[in-house]
């Protein structure tokens, strides 16, 4: 089964402040997957980069690359045409 999300070396801010720490993560295609951790750990924000929701928020950024099977989440695809595709649950 190939890769349905392949996130390679993703960082994100709020700010000067740094969530997210070169996260590193491939997730099989038509599987279920959950993020479980405590709360304040990034799980929230680590969603919105794949959504494309963090940019939407006044002074965050991301970095890294994130695929959505044949999109580029952050190259070449838009944010709607991204969240048509990801259908995610929080």
């Amino acid at each position: 089964m190939g890769v349905g999300i392949q996130v390679e070396k993703l960082n994100a801010w709020y700010g000067k402040g740094q969530a997210l720490f070169d996260i590193n993560l491939n997730v099989a295609a038509n599987h279920a997957t959950a993020l479980i951790g405590p709360s304040g750990c990034g799980k929230s924000t680590f969603i919105r980069c794949l959504n494309r929701m963090h940019e939407t928020i006044p002074e965050a950024r991301v970095e890294g690359r994130v695929r959505i099977g044949e999109l580029d989440a952050y190259n070449g695809t838009s944010p709607t045409q991204l969240r048509r595709r990801v259908g995610m649950v929080f």
